[in-house]
């Protein structure tokens, strides 16, 4: 009798030994899984800044891929009687713009280095000289950002679109023309997230050879404006 209950305590061991041992692996994999608190009382992650998050690493150094920006810009300026037009258009305009930044910073290391931005552009506006007319537009261009590590970040810009506008003859034939754009300008970031754009603008606006006359109107437009990051 005593034999056989010494044999069942040995068993009832073995059993807890197995248990035990068959247990250990769930209590590492908790313990692995157990979120590291930080110093902060309410084991919240750390809070990031949106502003500081727009950089790649740091002001100026560049925008990290997928930051969209929100301009406003408004200005006026001088025609030119080029490439066959016959007088000189003077157009006040303002322009509201959307971009994102399609791509992380490149060119590292070279003096270019910077970021692709796709935009949409609608302006609209006044031919105030030779006539009073109205014009309004809607231009997708692409601008390339360079990363100065300063608060002043240069850049160019080009893009081509739809116009509707009352000039006419004789250099315009149809309320409905083309437009192509190309400018230059720099951004100054007042804030991490917010920048002063000045901007230099060539406009073109003709049918492309639809119809005739088809001799296009041409601007030189200085614009001043804010433009938000986000």
């Amino acid at each position: 009798m005593m034999k056989k209950q010494d044999g069942l305590k040995h068993v009832c061991r073995l059993f807890v030994i197995l248990l035990a041992g068959a247990t250990l692996p769930l209590r590492g994999a908790e313990a692995v899984s157990e979120p590291v608190l930080n110093n902060n009382s309410t084991g919240s992650p750390p809070f990031i800044s949106s502003e500081t998050s727009l950089w790649e690493a740091g002001v100026g150094e560049g925008f990290r891929r997928g930051t969209h920006t929100l301009g406003i810009s408004t200005g006026a300026g001088f025609g030119v009687a080029v490439f066959g037009g016959r007088r000189e258009h003077d157009l006040a305009l303002m322009s509201v713009d959307y971009g994102c930044m399609i791509g992380a910073v490149k060119g590292e290391n070279h003096w270019y280095r910077g970021n692709w931005e796709i935009r949409c552009g609608l302006f609209g506006g006044v031919e105030f000289k030779p006539s009073s007319e109205w014009v309004v537009g809607l231009s997708p261009h692409l601008r390339y950002n360079f990363a100065t590590g300063t608060r002043w970040i240069p850049f160019v810009d080009f893009g081509a679109g739809v116009t509707a506008t009352g000039i006419g003859h004789p250099d315009l034939s149809n309320t409905f023309e083309f437009n192509l754009q190309a400018c230059t300008g720099v951004q100054w970031f007042v804030k991490n997230n917010c920048a002063v754009t000045f901007e230099s603008r060539w406009l073109h606006l003709s049918s492309a050879g639809i119809s005739t006359p088809n001799q296009g109107v041409n601007t030189v437009i200085g614009m001043v404006g804010l433009t938000w990051f986000f």
